[in-house]
Formats: structure tokens, sequence, C-alpha cells
């Protein structure tokens, strides 16, 4: 049965790639959300491997992602975060997951493992 939850560039990443971890994701699938910004981050990394934008548009379609908007106030929460996950080396993307984690209340999936070290309030799931 699916849940809800909130996934990372890298979790969609494993799932698209068939990684281990896969699995886990998968149970998420439809309906779960992606920050915009981690959306991106997917259609990127899938580029940078040499995939077609429509190969892309396709596959990312196909997972039926909620796919929320980076607004103002999501993005002063994303940057609210920075002094708390600083000294872990997360990105612009890795906040911006985690803001929505918090906000939403849904658990995030990542298979970065850093993100279990900081404590913003979100419920980290580390699917590898």
């Amino acid at each position: 049965m699916p849940r809800d939850a909130v996934l990372d560039a890298s979790a969609v990443l494993v799932l698209v790639q068939g990684e281990a971890g896969s699995e886990l994701v998968a149970r998420c699938i439809p309906g779960a959300s992606i920050s915009a910004v981690n959306f991106a981050e997917v259609v990127g990394k899938l580029a940078d491997a040499g995939m077609p934008g429509d190969q892309i548009a396709l596959a990312l379609s196909s997972l039926g992602l909620r796919v929320v908007p980076l607004d103002e106030r999501a993005a002063t929460d994303v940057g609210l975060l920075r002094p708390a996950t600083r000294s872990r080396g997360l990105s612009l993307g890795d906040r911006a997951c985690l803001a929505l984690g918090v906000t939403s209340g849904l658990p995030v999936l990542t298979s970065d493992r850093a993100w279990s070290e900081v404590d913003v309030g979100a419920v980290v799931e580390v699917i590898r």
C-alpha cells in the first residue's frame, strides 16, 4: 500500500535506476511529494547520464509525483535551515527537501546518511 512521503532527489534516482533501496521508495509511489528544486536535480542527473529529455519526462511523469513549488514562504523555510545543516554540508536542494518534510509533516526519504545526523524537525528515513 502506498504511503505519503517526501522524496529527495537521491531517492527518486534510486527508484528510476533500480538501485538498492528502490523497493522502499516504490512503496510511496504514486503520490509522493518532491520539491521543485529536487525535481530539477533529478532531471539534471538523468540528463548528465545521457537520458534524452523526452525519456526523462516520460519516466518522471509515470511516477505520479506531486511537485511542490518553491514559493517565498518555502524559500524562507529553506534558508532558515542553513545554520542547523551547514556543519553536515547539506546543499540548498537537501534543505528544500527537509523543509518540505517539516512543513508537510511527512517523512523524508533519502540515501544521504548525513541527514540523519541533523535535527531540524523532519523525520528522515535513509533508504540504504
